[in-house]
């Protein structure tokens, strides 16, 4: 996740918002009030729904009632996001990221501030990191917990730890390896 991203009140306006999206390279926005409680989301997509203004011609066909374009992020802003916790797995994260077709997800603590922002960036990155980079703190960990003869390859992000000796040994050796990012399996033997 990106921690203490950048966010928005509610009270904003939208060329506010529009401003801190472009200049942050972001797509979403978590809004926020003083405290930092979540209290929804702003995207590209609600902005570019609000800007999208009625063809002034639209009248010719039929009569439509004049409507105030919204000016406030709190009038256009998802007012229910789905959100993660810090503690959450990452493959929940994902699948709820897919079942919401959103592209980022708002990390709040137990008292809803907002502590971070997942995006699908995130993920391509952490699933990116280079092989060597995952053996290296694979193998920091096992270290930690007593598995220093143990063992560690990494090809295409699949970890291979070899020297475990008992069941308990390779179901901690495989418990740790799974915590780090960008790997994607684990075999032990």
């Amino acid at each position: 996740m990106t921690p203490d991203p950048l966010t928005v009140g509610p009270h904003a306006t939208l060329k506010e918002a529009e401003t801190l999206l472009a200049g942050a390279a972001v797509t979403t926005l978590p809004v926020v009030d003083d405290s930092g409680v979540l209290l929804g989301t702003l995207g590209e997509a609600e902005l570019l729904r609000a800007a999208a203004a009625p063809d002034p011609r639209a009248h010719l066909r039929r009569p439509q009632p004049h409507l105030a374009p919204p000016l406030l992020v709190e009038e256009v802003a998802v007012t229910r996001p789905a959100t993660v916790r810090p503690g959450d797995d990452v493959a929940t994260a994902v699948a709820l990221m897919a079942a919401t077709d959103t592209r980022s997800l708002p990390v709040v603590d137990v008292d809803h501030r907002v502590v971070g922002i997942l995006t699908r960036s995130d993920v391509v990155r952490a699933l990116a990191r280079p092989d060597r980079s995952i053996a290296a703190e694979v193998r920091r960990i096992l270290d930690s917990v007593g598995g220093g003869s143990w063992r560690v390859s990494v090809v295409d992000g699949r970890v291979a730890i070899d020297g475990t000796t008992t069941t308990a040994e390779g179901s901690l050796a495989d418990a740790v390896a799974r915590t780090v990012s960008g790997v994607v399996d684990v075999r032990v033997t």
